[in-house]
């Protein structure tokens, strides 16, 4: 595929911007009106304790109906590497820190329309290094669940990253992917 061109046509600043592109497609079938949404490249980062706990949110969002449980995560900031950011977000977050990080993969949120990227992080024996300054403003609580009961509780993760970053997490451990 190529992009002949790239019109914008709404800008929110840093956390959404959309475009129309016209897009020519491999067989040479041009769409004139493709929109692509641009919004910053995030982390989730799955931090587990010494003692084989996840370090989790029970916490609400807007989008979401409900509470859910939600590993660490955050936007990227410009120029900034996705593991300085998980790290960040990490602290930040849950005032914890690890020495032990695991890249787990970078993936696309939409193959059709772009939505950033999100990059996923494991953080074993991750300890507590001071208290968290979260600014987010949704409430949310600190949980430590072990590993039996986030595999029971997998449903209770309302959104999609969320899900895949906790699902990579149990498989990999469970497959001996990881240490």
């Amino acid at each position: 595929m190529k992009t002949h061109q790239r019109q914008l046509i709404l800008d929110y600043g840093k956390f959404l911007k959309v475009e129309q592109h016209t897009v020519e497609l491999d067989n040479g079938h041009v769409i004139p009106d493709w929109t692509w949404v641009i919004t910053p490249d995030f982390v989730n980062v799955v931090l587990i304790t010494p003692d084989d706990r996840f370090v989790l949110f029970r916490q609400s969002k807007y989008a979401i109906e409900g509470d859910s449980l939600a590993p660490v995560g955050g936007y990227i900031e410009p120029g900034e590497d996705p593991l300085e950011a998980a790290k960040r977000e990490a602290f930040e977050e849950t005032g914890y820190q690890s020495d032990e990080w695991y890249a787990l993969g970078t993936f696309i949120v939409d193959a059709n329309r772009g939505c950033g990227r999100a990059h996923f992080f494991l953080a074993k024996n991750a300890y507590v290094a001071g208290e968290p300054h979260a600014d987010d403003l949704e409430p949310q609580e600190i949980v430590l669940l072990t590993r039996q009961q986030v595999q029971q509780s997998l449903q209770e993760f309302k959104v999609l990253p969320w899900v895949a970053v906790m699902t990579l997490v149990l498989l990999h451990d469970s497959a001996a992917g990881l240490p």
